[in-house]
């Protein structure tokens, strides 16, 4: 994300937006739909200034209308933005880094926002050579796809996955697959791709233990 090198670069006080089941992580694109004030006003603010969001899920505790925040959410950039003719926002954040939940700020806004830290996920904003995973693990991780898929009566284009880099496959899926709220923040929390990949294939194996497909395609 140009003008984001090192952790010195991204905001300490953020705007938050929580919303459980919904899963951003660096480098992914999320698309919203905005629409409740509190979050129309936000989306005002952080549009005037640095484009940034913070989402981040909800864990037990707090009250319905101030719910307890996880320890860690993703900053994502608004990198798309229209409103609709009935006043609705429709958004696209894209991922640039992980955050620890920090102190929550004392303010006046309608919307939450808090002091965000990087240090731990500093890894999320630097440009390594791709990841490639063993042979067998892709091997693994195909198998357990396509019986998660045959199990939920979903499906992928195939050629497109098997040519997908690790990277952007890993991360589209485990964005978009219906995993449970823990689950979602199981991937967010992984250490990196690879801890993200493995915990990945084993959500795709617990989920479809009981699916007897055994065949699988490559994954690249």
């Amino acid at each position: 994300m140009p003008g984001y090198r090192r952790v010195s670069d991204l905001p300490q006080m953020i705007a938050v937006f929580p919303l459980d089941g919904a899963l951003l992580l660096p480098g992914g694109v999320l698309p919203l739909q905005i629409f409740e004030p509190r979050y129309l006003n936000m989306v005002d603010d952080v549009m005037s200034g640095d484009r940034v969001i913070g989402m981040i899920q909800t864990r037990a505790g707090g009250d319905r209308e101030r719910p307890k925040l996880a320890s860690v959410g993703c900053l994502g950039r608004i990198t798309s933005y229209a409103e609709t003719p009935d006043g609705r926002y429709l958004i696209t954040l894209t991922g640039v880094c992980r955050f620890e939940a920090g102190e929550e700020l004392a303010l006046r806004s309608p919307y939450r926002q808090l002091r965000a830290n990087y240090d731990r996920f500093a890894g999320d904003l630097s440009d390594d050579e791709a990841v490639q995973a063993p042979d067998a693990a892709r091997k693994r991780f195909a198998k357990a796809l396509k019986r998660y898929l045959n199990h939920r009566d979903l499906d992928i284009d195939w050629d497109t996955a098997s040519n997908a880099p690790l990277e952007a496959l890993v991360n589209s899926l485990a964005m978009g697959l219906p995993f449970e709220p823990a689950e979602k923040q199981a991937l967010l929390e992984a250490p990196d791709l690879v801890g993200r990949f493995e915990a990945l294939s084993t959500l795709l194996e617990i989920d479809a233990l009981d699916d007897g497909d055994d065949e699988g395609h490559a994954v690249q």
